[in-house]
């Protein structure tokens, strides 16, 4: 392996890049305004301490750090891609937890990691498009979790009105300083312990037109046109 790519894999680079993300973050939050919208989905189950699945969309990861209510545990599952063990740090520096895996690695043991997260009690985010795409399209992992937990999924989304889109396979939002945000919740999906094949269709397609729904009210309110 080229010095270079020794370099980039390192532990060492990894944390400081981590470490530049996320004060970018911080930045971004703390330059702008932000509004919360349909909170009182999420705080339900706050309040309740009882536990549930955040989705969002790949392309929203940014921000959605500062969505959550920080008094609350929350586990992230992160891809086992290169890319992942950045994104892990780069989110740990927030004091949130991560599990390793992806449908295409490490998925039995991920899948293990989200339900013990949940039968203790914390929620858990999963970016269902994720990692690899394709873009907007629910994977039926997160259907399964939420029938083997009994566990709602919530959808949610930040947009803001400073921003680039990048030409990623995801169009991921970066978030520009100094600008005007909010954080958008949906309506719950519930998945039955005792789902079949097409329940599980009819929960994809729910939890699909959820996500876009939350997704494109956020870019709405940010003065945005929504994403394809």
């Amino acid at each position: 392996m080229k010095l270079y790519k020794r370099i980039l894999k390192s532990n060492g680079f990894i944390g400081f890049m981590a470490g530049v993300a996320s004060s970018y973050i911080r930045f971004v939050y703390y330059t702008s305004r932000w509004q919360h919208i349909n909170r009182d989905i999420p705080e339900k189950y706050w309040d309740q301490d009882e536990p549930f699945i955040c989705a969002f969309w790949h392309n929203r990861v940014l921000m959605n750090v500062y969505g959550w209510n920080r008094k609350k545990p929350f586990n992230m599952l992160i891809s086992k891609h290169s890319d992942g063990k950045l994104i892990a740090q780069t989110i740990e520096n927030f004091h949130i937890k991560t599990i390793a895996g992806s449908k295409n690695k490490g998925g039995v043991e991920a899948l293990r990691g989200l339900l013990k997260a949940l039968k203790s009690g914390e929620c858990v985010g999963i970016t269902p498009d994720g990692p690899r795409g394709p873009r907007f399209t629910v994977s039926e992992g997160v259907i399964m979790l939420a029938k083997m937990s009994g566990c709602p999924i919530i959808p949610g989304a930040f947009g803001i009105k400073r921003r680039k889109v990048l030409k990623s396979w995801d169009k991921f939002i970066l978030a520009l300083p100094f600008s005007k945000g909010v954080f958008v919740w949906g309506k719950p999906v519930f998945v039955s312990r005792d789902a079949n094949e097409s329940d599980f269709k009819k929960a994809k397609q729910k939890l699909t037109k959820n996500l876009c729904d939350v997704s494109n009210k956020a870019d709405q309110l940010c003065g945005h046109n929504p994403l394809d």
